[in-house]
């Protein structure tokens, strides 16, 4: 279970409780539904990192690896959280650990998700912080500091619920700095706001790639038509599920709903497994 060569696909992105919301499955419970189907699956929380919870699945087996989301309540956009939370990934993982930008950021986007908060007293709404630029449109020194230090850690960063110019500056900084790997988290979700013809623009970044997620196609933003242009835009397409809400297909609907979502999109069997596995798995490994 300790090898993402011999899994058939890589989640990069998968809510499990605890979180902000109620979840379907626990971190153990994803691992096990991701195990049935020779899967591998990638934690998120917006409420706390994954970490330690992704190390104890993998001591039971489980094909598990974690996150942080520097959001406040997580610790906020500090290097101290990202190496602590690389220790408690521990050592054993054949997967970076993947480092989300704050995704509490700003206004909420609307959502036609039916949520309920994980915790009476928790009000998201509360912990609501800045955005990764500063009043000048430059990246903060926080965000800079981060970024220099995933440089030299065993993570991979994702710019979290960054929009479109946002995630411009952050992709800036990665070139600057010779980031390994940087993900564009949900590029086209409309709060992200990246169209095909502008993810192929980026085609040229080094190690820069793009996350579309199934949830994106679940909620009609997007279609499978959607999908088939930007697999065919960027050479580095991650196809995700951000799945998880009670109410949303689990893992097995997902997938049974993506091979469909493969065949309208017109997509090749070499194209399939490099969004659903080869992608992912060049994100996640040294």
């Amino acid at each position: 279970m300790r090898d993402l060569a011999g899994r058939v696909l890589v989640d990069v992105h998968y809510h499990a409780g605890p979180d902000l919301y109620r979840r379907r499955l626990t971190s153990a419970g994803a691992g096990r539904a991701y195990a049935e189907v020779g899967g591998w699956v990638v934690l998120k929380s917006h409420l706390t990192s994954t970490a330690a919870r992704a190390w104890e699945a993998r001591q039971e087996g489980l094909p598990v690896s974690g996150t942080l989301v520097l959001n406040d309540l997580a610790g906020g956009v500090r290097p101290r959280a990202v190496e602590q939370a690389v220790y408690a990934h521990g050592p054993d993982s054949p997967a970076r650990l993947v480092v989300h930008l704050p995704t509490l950021v700003g206004p909420a986007h609307a959502s036609p998700l039916r949520r309920t908060s994980f915790h009476p007293v928790l009000d998201p709404a509360r912990w609501r912080g800045e955005r990764v630029l500063d009043a000048d449109g430059r990246l903060r020194r926080d965000v800079r500091e981060v970024l220099r230090a995933a440089r030299d850690l065993p993570v991979t960063v994702a710019t979290g619920h960054c929009d479109r110019e946002a995630a411009l500056r952050v992709v800036d900084e990665a070139v600057r700095l010779d980031l390994p790997r940087l993900l564009l988290t949900h590029a086209t979700h409309p709060m992200s706001g990246f169209t095909p013809a502008g993810l192929a623009d980026l085609a040229h970044v080094p190690g820069l790639y793009v996350e579309l997620t199934a949830l994106t196609l679940v909620l009609g933003h997007r279609d499978a038509g959607h999908l088939g242009e930007v697999v065919r835009a960027h050479p580095r397409v991650v196809f995700s599920s951000d799945l998880g809400q009670p109410d949303q297909p689990d893992v097995k609907e997902w997938l049974d709903l993506s091979e469909h979502w493969f065949r309208a999109a017109g997509l090749t069997s070499q194209e399939i497994r490099d969004v659903i596995w080869k992608n992912p798995v060049d994100l996640l490994t040294p």
